[in-house]
Formats: structure tokens, sequence, C-alpha cells
């Protein structure tokens, strides 16, 4: 899934061009379609059951988007980017005492509603969909009852991921700062069974919050 990344990426950029293109050659006095590269810091944490700390991670996020106006002042924005996700938890309960790392990285796919009150301000919103490239934890304390580096694998993990996502940005040109807010909707961990319970680890959902810049290049 990993080589998937970089083709996948320059088959959405070429994939928007020529929307962008025949749009503007039809209706000049309309706005055309957009298409660029966006990237930016990511501070990820888990929304998370039985943890007595929470700590947030520095990530960064790095992807593609293409802006197709539906009016001068409304357009759909998808998205395609390689995200980390994750955080810094700590336990002490009966079953687990220590504090792990956890880290997610994604391939995701937001699909935005881009309005513009103003000509430079824009706000975003609307779902997204991420699939998980690779899944780790790590022991950052000494463990007592649970070792989570050798208890949780990339198997342990939810492969798919889904959220809501909400933000706003300023535009000058071709290039565009903002920040978003996106949360996770659907469990990160798979369902166990342990003599005849069902319980989720780690029972938790992605929170992060983002800032970016954005480049058209057309």
């Amino acid at each position: 899934m990993k080589h998937l990344i970089l083709p996948a990426f320059v088959f959405f950029f070429l994939a928007c061009i020529p929307y962008g293109t025949c749009n503007a050659q039809e209706n000049r006095s309309s706005p055309s379609a957009r298409a660029g590269i966006k990237g930016g810091l990511n501070f990820s944490n888990l929304n998370i059951q039985d943890a007595n700390n929470v700590q947030a991670l520095i990530g960064f996020n790095l992807g593609l988007f293409a802006k197709l106006p539906l009016a001068s002042f409304l357009a759909i924005q998808p998205e395609l980017s390689y995200t980390t996700k994750g955080s810094e938890v700590a336990y002490n309960n009966v079953f687990a005492t220590g504090t792990a790392r956890f880290g997610l990285n994604y391939l995701e796919l937001p699909v935005l509603v881009v309005i513009n009150p103003i000509d430079i301000v824009n706000i975003h919103f609307g779902p997204y969909i991420s699939y998980l490239l690779n899944g780790t934890v790590k022991n950052v304390s000494n463990v007592s009852s649970f070792d989570f580096e050798n208890n949780i694998n990339n198997d342990d993990y939810n492969r798919f991921d889904a959220g809501l996502a909400l933000g706003a940005g300023i535009d000058f040109g071709s290039i565009s700062i903002g920040a978003r807010y996106s949360f996770g909707l659907t469990k990160i961990g798979r369902e166990r069974s342990f003599l005849g319970t069902t319980y989720t680890f780690p029972d938790a959902r992605n929170s992060v919050f983002s800032i970016y810049a954005s480049l058209a290049l057309n």
C-alpha cells in the first residue's frame, strides 16, 4: 500500500487539471477549477476511554487538492493526503499501567464544501475517509501488567477511519493558509474477545487540529 501513495497523488492531480482548463475556456467570467499541493502541521490527539492522561503529538500532512467551483462563492474541494495522527496516553488501572505513544499514518480523502463569504476568506467543512498505512505503539515508560509494544500491532487497528472536518482559511491569489479541525467517528481499535467478553482496545477516536498552506499550480 505504501508504494501506491505517490502514484495515487500523481493520478489525482493530473485528473483535476483538464477539468480546470476546460472550465476556464468555457466560461472565463466564472471561477475556474484549481488543483495544487498543500501541507502543514498536525497536532493530534486521541479521544480515548479509560486513560489517566492524554498528550498531543506533533506531526504533518502533505498532499494534493482540487477546488471545483459550483458558483462564485461555492465549491467542492476533494483532497488526497498523507497524514500522521496519534497521541501519548498514560494508563493506571487494573489492566494496564504505564505510558504508550500511539502513532498512526493514514492516506486520507476529505471531500469538502468550500464557501467564500468574501473573496479572500473561505470556510470549509465535510466528511473524510482514510486508510491506515501503518500503526505503531511504543512504551514511553516502564510497564507492569501490560506491555503495549508486544501486545499491539497493525492487526489490532481498524484499517478504515471516517469522520468530519471543519476549518477556515485566507486566500492570497494562488496561495492559501488556514486551520482545520477533524474528528473521527469510528474507533481506531478493533473489537477483541476475552473469556466471553467483547471489548475494544485502544478504545479511541482520532482528533486532529492542523494548520496548512496550499499552492494552486494552474
